[in-house]
């Protein structure tokens, strides 16, 4: 089992970065896909980002390609996602999570274990 906290949310003026941090407990996390998914007020949880376990494979929603990177480093137990070019439109929670699957997934249902969730807002 592993658990996860996000930070690096916050406020920031559109056209602005952020960068979120995910930490991972347990000895585990390289061998977990990790994702990061978004929760607008009133929407679904969305799928944003997800890596594989080595970090050589990437997927990114089409909203947030080439603004947005998501890592991992696998010594640190913690997965990343730079956030460049926000929009309004990226207000979110963002959340962090894990798979067990062995290739990177856009499917909520499947991730095992999820982050409490970090509040990004963006200001027009």
């Amino acid at each position: 089992q592993v658990q996860l906290v996000e930070s690096g949310g916050g406020l920031v003026q559109a056209g602005g970065s952020l960068r979120l941090s995910c930490a991972a407990s347990g000895p585990t996390f390289s061998r977990y896909v990790m994702g990061w998914f978004r929760q607008a007020p009133g929407k679904e949880r969305e799928f944003a980002a997800a890596i594989n376990w080595s970090g050589g494979s990437l997927s990114y929603a089409d909203s947030v390609k080439g603004r947005f990177t998501i890592s991992r480093d696998n010594a640190k137990n913690t997965l990343y996602l730079q956030m460049n070019s926000l929009k309004p439109e990226d207000t979110a929670v963002y959340y962090c999570a894990a798979s067990n699957r062995l290739y990177s997934d856009s499917n909520t249902e499947s991730y095992n274990y999820w982050g409490q969730g970090t509040q990004v807002t963006v200001s027009s």
